[in-house]
């Protein structure tokens, strides 16, 4: 059996080993094991945030197994916290007067992932290298400018590690948005408090640190648990978790079976009740919700595939992902169960490069991140028991290690380094890797014309006849983006 693992996954082609994809599964779960509780909040889940909760696990394990069995990479799927919110906003608040139930935000999310499958399987062209045919994704993802794919990385760096600071407390919000936190006030060294998890995240950085510095292959899952120690004694964390006394129910049976109840749960919803409260009048709504919702998993997919696997090799000459095509089917199909599981789009998580820093290569990282969730529905207490802020040292080290890819990027060409710092930059900001590769995707383009027409000017004069280095699937990505931007999200 070890040996027909090794062969289906290439394990030891990749130069790694079972012990290696094992510790890398569980590290890549411990940094997204968050999802399970912030996903319901976020989508606005109410009476059924049981059942969310049973349906995010689902949409994770369903999505992870697809990327480790079908795309065979050592990357982790589970409900994406951009369009999670968007659900969420659409149940709470409604847009231009419409107000959506959970029922019909999912029905809307699984017409964005079947789009998106679509999308993913068209034909569009051949590979001009291997001869194959290639999906509309895949040109579109060959349509965005090398500097811009340069950039990605870097600016998922900078945003996942800006997302490790929040979640431990040692970036809050202050007089100019953010400011770190204040270790001078007495209130924030009490039992639990923001100082005693920031202190929890930067222990654990620096063992991760130490132990990376001497090559140990298991620095990152060690140095969470070294965190998960120290939060013990500071109240960062508690025993009163494991015991079911912190609030975190062991009662699983109770929310299976609300679960699947029609009236309390949300499993197939999306069809049973999701076409009941769509109006006729709500078409232009609605389209342009699902567009948003396609655009969202597209880029943040694209961006986090991309970011996630050039910083360890596993990309083509091109640096384009490894079995870029299958990623994409498993991306799309993940999106579509999980809206009929009851959750948001499922999208590729950053957290994956947590693993991949572990030392994973193949897809077995992924089966074990896959089991995990799944076994996560029933002794969520155990997991809970992690504090975020151990698993936040992870997310910071993996800014680390992601920030590399900044060397390759050519700032003495402006038309270049515009859009790649607008890429880099507009990703922690915004708090979307969407937006930052549209800002940068939006400038190269106008950048590119504008220089164009002075070129042609000048070539009119006597100089060099310029070229227009913009495709018409660059051109058709352009457009998506300004009407992206310019919708009410």
């Amino acid at each position: 059996m070890k040996a027909k693992l090794d062969s289906f996954f290439g394990i030891a082609k990749a130069g790694s080993s079972f012990k290696v994809e094992i510790i890398a599964g569980i590290a890549t779960f411990l940094a997204m094991a968050y999802i399970l509780t912030l996903n319901p909040a976020l989508m606005e889940a109410g009476d059924k945030w049981a059942s969310v909760f049973i349906a995010t696990a689902f949409g994770a394990v369903i999505g992870t197994l697809l990327m480790a069995l079908l795309a065979k990479m050592p990357l982790a799927q589970a409900p994406g916290l951009g369009i999670a919110t968007m659900v969420g906003s659409l149940v709470s608040g409604g847009v231009a007067g419409y107000f959506f139930p959970l029922s019909s935000a999912l029905l809307l999310v699984f017409i964005s992932g079947l789009i998106f499958f679509l999308v993913s399987i068209i034909p569009c062209g051949k590979d001009k290298k291997t001869g194959k045919w290639i999906s509309l994704r895949e040109k579109i993802f060959e349509g965005v400018p090398r500097p811009i794919r340069t950039a990605i990385p870097v600016g998922i760096g900078l945003f996942i590690a800006f997302i490790g600071l929040q979640n431990s407390n040692i970036i809050v919000d202050g007089d100019s948005l953010v400011g770190l936190l204040d270790f001078s006030k007495a209130s924030n060294w009490s039992q639990g408090g923001a100082a005693c998890q920031a202190v929890v995240c930067i222990f654990s950085l620096i063992v991760i640190a130490i132990l990376s510095y001497f090559k140990f292959k298991g620095a990152v899952i060690i140095g969470i648990l070294a965190g998960t120690a120290l939060a013990l004694p500071l109240g960062v964390t508690n025993f009163d978790i494991i015991t079911g006394d912190g609030g975190v129910s062991w009662k699983f049976w109770e929310n299976f079976k609300a679960y699947f109840d029609p009236d309390t749960g949300v499993f197939f919803t999306c069809f049973t009740d999701g076409f009941k409260h769509l109006k006729a009048d709500g078409l232009g709504v609605y389209f342009v919700t699902v567009i948003s919702f396609c655009m969202i998993d597209m880029f943040d997919t694209m961006g986090t595939a991309v970011g996630c696997t050039t910083s360890v090799g596993l990309v083509d000459e091109d640096g384009k992902p490894l079995n870029y095509g299958k990623i994409l089917h498993s991306d799309s199909i993940a999106t579509c169960v999980g809206a009929i599981a009851g959750t948001s789009s499922v999208t590729t998580f950053l957290e994956s490069s947590v693993g991949i820093a572990a030392g994973g290569r193949t897809g077995f990282a992924s089966i074990i991140t896959a089991l995990l969730f799944f076994v996560s529905i029933f002794i969520l207490p155990i997991f809970a028991f992690i504090p975020s802020a151990a698993a936040s040292s992870a997310l910071i080290y993996v800014g680390v290690l992601m920030m590399k890819s900044v060397v390759d990027i050519d700032f003495n060409d402006i038309k270049s380094a515009v859009p790649a710092f607008l890429a880099i930059i507009m990703m922690p900001l915004t708090y979307s890797i969407t937006n930052g590769i549209g800002m940068a995707i939006i400038s190269y383009v106008i950048l590119t014309f504008a220089i164009y027409i002075f070129d042609f000017i000048k070539y009119k004069r006597g100089g060099e006849k310029p070229k227009l280095e913009i495709s018409i699937i660059m051109l058709v990505i352009f457009a998506l983006f300004i009407l992206y931007f310019g919708s009410s999200k």
